[in-house]
């Protein structure tokens, strides 16, 4: 089979397709032929060795994937059952490739609503905004939720959890994005490049950050007592902790983990017409280098996908 690996550390030209053995699946697990790869911006921090989670070359990157079962040890699949999800993160699911051996459990069945080009964009960004809002944040209806980035990948998921959740949602966003946003259900865009957000939010519930940077500390102002703030992509600091605790908030960072139970509620979200992934861009697999390009540049509108017509 073919995959994408990389043999040094560097920008989106060292990403080289290559052909390797396929997996066996051992027990509990399933062969699964991959048709959608969904890209992630901590991919291209892994790439380039600024976050150094799979240590050296050689690695084969990618987590979020969607196919075809080919092989299932387990009683869970059958041979021919369209699954998506995110195994194994943060180890290597090396989802760049043909077929990926995965745990069973780490898998859902793919809902017909989706094609497989939208299901493998949607685990790392919908489980990460899921237990984000739902299971660290407790957000529920009535609350004011303010999404950072919300036309990103993790953004735009929030958005629409946080609305079937019947919060009222505020999200930064720049104005090229503000209709999008707003057809996801945000209730306010705060343009950003024009408005600080810390002079003009106040009374949130809870606080999803997908920035990072100052932004996490500016957030600690526009809380109401006992709010929350979940960080995507800043690591819990003692030190943040402490204010928040001081200022009577709180403070959290997640990592997300697979999850069977969160990615069946994103599904019925998708099955009740709640849900729907954005996709920026398709690649083919050998293009990945130029889908790497576009995730180096940032400020992408939901996610970038390869596919594949194995």
């Amino acid at each position: 089979m073919r995959v994408i690996t990389q043999q040094k550390l560097g920008g989106p030209e060292v990403l080289t397709v290559a052909d390797a053995p396929e997996p066996r699946a051992l027990p509990t697990e399933v062969l699964v032929r991959v048709k959608a790869i969904g890209l992630n911006p901590l991919e291209a921090r892994l790439r380039d060795g600024e976050f150094p989670l799979l240590g050296q070359p050689p690695f084969v990157l990618g987590w979020d994937l969607s196919g075809v079962v080919e092989e299932a040890l387990t009683w869970r699949f059958r041979p021919g059952d369209e699954v998506f999800g995110m195994p194994l993160f943060p180890r290597a699911a090396n989802a760049y490739a043909e077929a990926v051996a995965a745990p069973a459990l780490h898998l859902v069945g793919k809902p017909k609503e989706l094609s497989h080009v939208e299901a493998a964009a949607l685990p790392v960004v919908g489980l990460t905004a899921w237990q984000g809002l739902v299971d660290l944040g407790g957000v529920a209806a009535g609350d004011r939720v303010l999404v950072h980035g919300g036309g990103g990948g993790v953004g735009h998921v929030a958005i629409q959890i946080a609305k079937a959740l019947g919060a009222q949602v505020l999200t930064t966003a720049s104005e090229s994005k503000r209709e999008f946003v707003e057809g996801l259900g945000a209730d306010e865009v705060i343009d950003y490049t024009k408005v600080d957000f810390a002079e003009v939010v106040r009374d949130i519930d809870v606080v999803l950050d997908t920035l990072g940077g100052d932004t996490v500390e500016r957030s600690l102002g526009v809380l109401r007592p006992g709010g929350h703030l979940v960080t995507a992509v800043a690591e819990e600091d003692t030190e943040l902790i402490g204010r928040f605790e001081a200022a009577g908030m709180r403070f959290s960072g997640i990592a997300v983990d697979p999850d069977p139970v969160g990615l069946r509620n994103l599904v019925a979200l998708v099955d009740q017409g709640k849900l729907r992934v954005h996709v920026q861009e398709t690649f083919p697999f050998e293009r990945v280098a130029d889908a790497h390009r576009l995730l180096d540049g940032g400020h992408l509108q939901g996610k970038v996908v390869l596919t594949l017509n194995s």
